[in-house]
């Protein structure tokens, strides 16, 4: 099954507008000045999505915001509803992020309402995944993210509407990255569980990615594994260069 690869850029809570308009027009430039083969995304923060949805106009690049609300519209302050999203020009949306789970709590069943109402309001998910360095080293890996999988992906996920991102916590920013075996390892399980909640048909087709101090320099040999249908990146993804040098692995 010939998955096509998303490299998607999460800008987490950093740039302000002049730093955010100078980042996506470059990242624009660069990817309709080359030839690649994957499919591309960044998700600024709220503030910046109006701003980078013009800078993008035109281009092969997609826009995705950090996070959503389960509800339509109402007395939820400070929150953003899916439709607000899908009016700012956003295709996608990323639901579960571990620094949403441990900041904020957020639950399987929660994370599962967000994706659900997504979906509703016609986004494409980015459900994330993984375990803690704790939970690694008590052989809990894979455990940890079959439950996650079971609890956060709802029943109405699908190849077209969902995407699965494995981070593994203690490597997120950290420098530190599981080795290739591992990942792949832990990314054919998600597999494996994925075709057990939704069936082999839609499992196969399903992107997941990696995500966790994914950089140039090991970019090639992640994206080369098997079960590996992208990467979720965080803060290579705030220099155009290394965001643009890690997708050309993608297309290789």
């Amino acid at each position: 099954m010939v998955r096509r690869k998303l490299i998607a850029g999460n800008w987490k809570m950093n740039c302000l507008s002049a730093d955010g308009v100078a980042l996506a027009k470059s990242v624009a430039a660069q990817v309709k000045a080359g030839k690649f083969d994957c499919e591309f995304l960044i998700c600024p923060p709220f503030t910046l999505l109006g701003l980078v949805k013009k800078c993008l106009r035109g281009s092969k690049v997609g826009l995705g915001a950090q996070d959503v609300h389960f509800a339509e519209k109402g007395a939820h302050t400070g929150d953003i509803s899916p439709l607000m999203i899908k009016d700012l020009g956003c295709s996608y949306t990323i639901i579960g992020h571990s620094e949403r789970r441990v900041d904020h709590a957020e639950s399987n069943q929660l994370i599962n309402q967000k994706a659900v109402a997504a979906h509703a309001a016609g986004l494409n998910t980015v459900i994330c995944i993984g375990e803690t360095e704790k939970e690694r080293d008590a052989g809990k890996t894979i455990k940890v993210c079959q439950t996650e999988i079971n609890g956060s992906v709802p029943a109405d996920s699908t190849a077209k509407n969902t995407v699965i991102a494995y981070e593994p916590i203690w490597a997120i920013g950290t420098g530190k990255t599981p080795t290739a075996a591992d990942v792949q390892e832990v990314h054919a399980a998600i597999r494996q569980a994925l075709a057990k909640k939704l069936g082999k048909a839609t499992a196969s087709k399903m992107r997941i990615l990696y995500g966790g101090s994914v950089k140039p320099g090991n970019a090639a040999e992640l994206l080369s594994l098997p079960d590996v249908d992208g990467a979720l990146i965080g803060g290579a993804s705030l220099k155009a260069d290394d965001f643009i040098a890690i997708a050309k692995n993608a297309s290789k």
